[in-house]
Order: C-alpha cells, then structure tokens, then sequence
C-alpha cells in the first residue's frame, strides 16, 4: 500500500520503545479462530435492523412476497460480495478491508477519502445509533406506555459505549468472548420468533399470504430503495476483512467464516419474515416502530419482554463488534499515513489499538450530542454502496492489471461481474428517486480531497503544524504507554 506520510510524522514516535520486559514484538496478535470470525460476522450483521426495521423492505416493495424475494436476493447478494472479498482479503491479507483494497487497486487518494467517510460519518453513525437503539430498548421498562426522554437514552447510550470501548482496549480475548455470548443470544431471540411464527402458521393462519404479490412496487428507483433496507439488515458481512491480521490461518478461516455466516444468516432472516409477516398484516407493521416487539406483544402474552431483553442484547453485541472491527480500519489509516500517528500507536501491555478504539469512542460520543443522529442514515447508505461497488472494481482491475498475482482464493469471473453490476444498479437508481441523500453523499465525499492534499499531499508543512502533529503524537504515546508497531523478524 502507498506510504504518503510525511518524513517528520515517521519520524517522531521512533524513539519511544517498549519496555525491556517485553520480550516480543509489539503487534496485533493472530487470537482470531474460525469461531470467532463467524461470531463477528454473525454479531454485527444481526443487529437492530431485523428486531426493528424490516418495514422499510415492505414499504418500498408494496407486498410481502415481494419484500420476502428482496430478503432473499439480499442475503445472496452479501454472499456474492462476501465471496468476492474473501478473494480480496487474501490476496491483499492486510487489516482494513475496503481501505486496503481501493488503496492497492486505485492508489491512496479514493483510499483516503473512503477512510475520510468511514470515520466521521459510516461507522461512528453506526455505532450512534446501535448504542441509542440500546438505550432504548433497556429504558422501555422503566417508562411503560411512553418513549423514554431523549437525554436518559444519549446517557445510556454513551456509557454503554465507553464501557465496550474499555473492554476492546484491555483485552481481545474479553472482546471476542462477549461477541461469542451475545451471538448465541440473538440467534437463540430469531429462533424464539420463527418457532412461534411457525407455530401460528401450523394452527392455519394463512390469511396473509392469500394474496403475496399485491401491491408489489415495479419501480426500479423503489426496488433499489427496498434492498438498500434489505442490505441494512445484512450490512456488516465485510467487517471480518477489517481484522485479517489478527485472524488465524486466514486463507482458510476467512472463507469459512463466510461461507458459514451469510447461509446462516440469510435463512434466519427469511425465516424471522415469514413469522412476521404470518403473525401481523402489511398495516401492522408498517405502523410499528419495532417489528419485533409488535409480535411479541401480540403472539407472546405475558412473555412479551423478551423482546425487548434480547433486542438489548443483540445491539449489544452488534456495537461491540462493530467497535472492535472498525478500531483496525482506523489502525490501518493511521500506520499509512492517512491519519495522525498516535493513531497507528499499540499498547505495550494489553497489544491492542487503544488510541484507535479511544478516537473512535470520541467521534461516536460526539454524533450523540446530535439531536437526530439518526437522520445521518439517509446519507450514509449511498456513499457505502457506492464504496463497495469502488471495492468489488478493484477486484475486477487487479484481475486485468496483475494476473498472477498470488490468489490463494481465486471466485469465478461471473461473480465480481454480477455483484458490481448490480452495485451499480443499487448506485445509479435512488439519483432519481432520493437526490437530496445523494447530492449531500457526494459532498461528503468531495471534502475530503482538499483535506488529503493538505494534510497527507502536502510536504513543505509549516513548522508549528509539524511540532504540534508532533506534540500531540508523543502526549498519546506516553498517556495511553503505547508504541509504533514492531515487525517481527
């Protein structure tokens, strides 16, 4: 990958060492087993979005069967974009995901500016809301009848937070132990739910299905916008290709991971429809703010909280993965330059990324101070398909460009070619249908270049900009005892 980092900013962490105790490299370790990467695929997938949202599938498709095909064809979309970024991660087996891979295809600046959306708006903001969406759901009980206040849920929602931040930055084995809880306990909440709609369906309730394909929307602008809510829900299949470098063997382990998560998930989730859509008609859930709930309350009786309990736990883990994974994107972006340097920093104690972790806990915290953080939604949905559509390219170039290259994994041709055209399909349509969303992605994106030519392009920086990037980097170093990253031999 490109080093554009400036001569000053390489040098100024050099002399900070680790101490004489330290009797190995200062490095991410590889502690990541085939466990763990489908636990961190699984986690942050199956998040809020199936407990809360899938109204927005039902209400761009117009009929349950049609928003069942577009549960369907996102799940098979995530696998053939997984698939192809099994290729990616190992034929580029570097930590950072999309990152890494538009940076090795089509050089550091549309690197940079994927790294510029990620950190102050796609995973911040997703983190935002999985925390707020937390706060929720555990402060319901304690206002029954009425929406908890706004400022009591932020709260919540920070503390939560720090404290996943906090168990990130002490050990990774900790991280990787609540993930393995928490996604047993949200699988464990779906099948409560596709038990019980299975259930109602076997005692004859079919009136909902007598009629799937009416109202169907045949619009292509509205489709797209239906498997833009339907890849919400899935969003999260790309995060295990953040962590590459600490996961063991990932020429094998990350495929399986994969090829274990996605089938899972996606059968899970059809499932989770059906029962929804047997237990509750096309009104009922297009007025509910929580899907899932509303079919609790309605099928579950006197066990109806437990909806809301594993919804609590389900975000839980969601966020804590999502933490975890991302903490590398940032890693990443700082070890080549296209972020301060006390960002690429490793704690010599614990060998995790603490600046990183604490940098991201700082920006999600401060998108809570946003009275509606989640209308940031809006934006960001359209600026990652638009990445990950730049992602799936590179494949697409480096197979022209490098073709042989080493590919431990090699996917045919026809799935890169499908999956990029129909990102491209998913990119092009909403232009029509939402412009506002997208004019304001597309501004996003932009400011970030007179950001990277000033900052990383730039080489003749002025003197107090080169001693305070300075200052700052040796303060972090110091406060938090961590040092660069040291290669083993």
């Amino acid at each position: 990958m490109p080093d554009k980092v400036a001569p000053a900013e390489r040098q100024v962490l050099k002399n900070v060492k680790a101490t004489d105790n330290d009797k190995e490299a200062v490095q991410l370790k590889k502690e990541l087993g085939l466990l763990d990467g489908v636990a961190i695929i699984v986690g942050i997938i199956v998040g809020a979005g199936i407990f809360v949202s899938p109204k927005g599938v039902l209400r761009n498709s117009g009929s349950v069967g049609q928003a069942l095909i577009v549960w369907i064809f996102s799940g098979l979309l995530s696998l053939i974009g997984a698939l192809c970024y099994a290729e990616l991660g190992t034929m580029i087996p570097k930590s950072g995901g999309d990152y890494a891979y538009i940076s090795d295809a089509f050089g550091p600046l549309p690197a940079f500016l994927y790294l510029w959306v990620a950190l102050f708006i796609l995973v911040p903001t997703g983190n935002a809301i999985t925390a707020l969406t937390f706060a929720q759901y555990i402060l319901q009980p304690v206002w029954p009848g009425c929406v908890p206040p706004y400022e009591a849920v932020r709260l919540l929602a920070a503390v939560i937070t720090c404290l996943l931040t906090a168990i990130n930055c002490y050990n990774v084995k900790w991280a990787t132990r609540v993930q393995d809880i928490f996604t047993g306990t949200k699988i464990f909440a779906l099948v409560i739910i596709m038990v019980a709609g299975l259930w109602w369906l076997s005692m004859g309730h079919t009136e909902n299905f007598h009629h799937p394909m009416d109202g169907t929307n045949t619009q292509p602008g509205y489709i797209a916008l239906a498997v833009y809510s339907g890849l919400f829900s899935y969003s999260g299949w790309n995060y295990l290709n953040f962590v590459t470098e600490e996961l063991k063997d990932p020429y094998k382990n990350l495929p399986k991971a994969i090829c274990i998560s996605l089938p899972l998930v996606t059968v899970i989730y059809v499932l989770a429809n059906v029962a929804y859509f047997v237990v509750l008609t096309q009104d009922e859930i297009l007025a509910s703010h929580a899907v899932a709930v509303t079919f609790g309350d309605k099928l579950l009786g006197v066990m109806s909280w437990i909806i809301p309990f594993f919804v609590a736990c389900s975000t839980f883990g969601a966020l804590n993965g999502a933490i975890f994974a991302s903490s590398r994107l940032f890693f990443v972006g700082a070890r080549n330059g296209h972020l301060p340097a006390a960002i690429a920093l490793i704690n010599v104690r614990n060998l995790t990324p603490m600046p990183s972790l604490i940098f991201l806990c700082i920006i999600t915290l401060a998108l809570l101070i946003i009275e509606d953080v989640y209308v940031l939604i809006n934006y960001v949905s359209f600026v990652e398909a638009l990445f990950t559509t730049l992602s799936v390219s590179g494949l697409l170039w480096l197979r022209y460009k490098s073709p042989d290259r080493e590919r431990p994994i090699k996917v045919s041709i026809s799935l890169p070619i499908i999956f990029f055209v129909i990102c491209a399909f998913l990119v092009t349509f909403p232009c029509y249908v939402s412009p506002w969303e997208v004019g304001v992605g597309v501004i996003i994106i932009l400011s970030g270049i007179p950001v990277y030519w000033v900052f990383i392009r730039w080489n003749k920086k002025p003197k107090w900009l080169v001693r305070t990037s300075h200052n700052f980097n040796m303060i972090c170093a110091k406060l938090f005892m961590c040092v660069q990253e040291q290669k083993s031999d």
